[in-house]
């Protein structure tokens, strides 16, 4: 490696296929989590997130050379695929009663109740609602960061965030302080 590639990795910059390979093989971990949040559960779903947002940065990786904070850009897109999507399927998907099987996931594997009332309640909160709390909550971001991620104002991060919270306590109801306990 040159002294010019240390530096630039060294800076957090990337520069090359090799790079993104390093970058995703790295970051692919947090991101399929953050999708997996995002759509509250759905695995298979999170994987072609994570592909998508991968996939876009990887046709851009030559001019995103310069940037100094890649896997908050990764974030950022995976988020913006996310809502995406959202606005292209809401009309394509039919709510079960029923459960699909779920391999893993990064919230609440020691107790898998806890993880589905958790998962539904998120189903039930729109798509934009969803990845604010997602991006405040599970990825500890500041209000403004959210806001620029979502290409929202902070205000508007603020009241969506409180409303959200507000019916997520409504969705889950006094049972889930019981299954929280265990």
């Amino acid at each position: 490696m040159t002294a010019t590639g240390t530096q630039a990795r060294s800076r957090g910059r990337v520069q090359d296929p090799v790079d993104f390979q390093d970058f995703a093989l790295g970051r692919g971990g947090q991101l399929f989590r953050t999708a997996f949040l995002l759509t509250a559960g759905d695995a298979h779903l999170a994987e072609d997130l994570v592909q998508e947002a991968l996939g876009r940065m990887f046709a851009r990786w030559g001019r995103l050379s310069g940037l100094e904070n890649p896997a908050g850009y990764a974030q950022t897109v995976l988020v913006s695929v996310f809502v995406s999507q959202r606005r292209k399927r809401s009309s394509s998907e039919l709510p079960t009663e029923v459960l699909a099987e779920q391999a893993g996931g990064p919230a609440g594997q020691e107790d898998p109740a806890l993880r589905v009332t958790l998962l539904t309640a998120l189903r039930q909160l729109a798509p934009q609602d969803r990845a604010v709390l997602v991006l405040r909550y599970w990825e500890d971001r500041s209000v403004e960061e959210t806001a620029a991620a979502l290409r929202l104002s902070s205000t508007a991060v603020r009241s969506r965030s409180s409303r959200a919270l507000e019916r997520l306590r409504g969705v889950l109801g006094s049972g889930f302080a019981e299954i929280a306990e265990r």
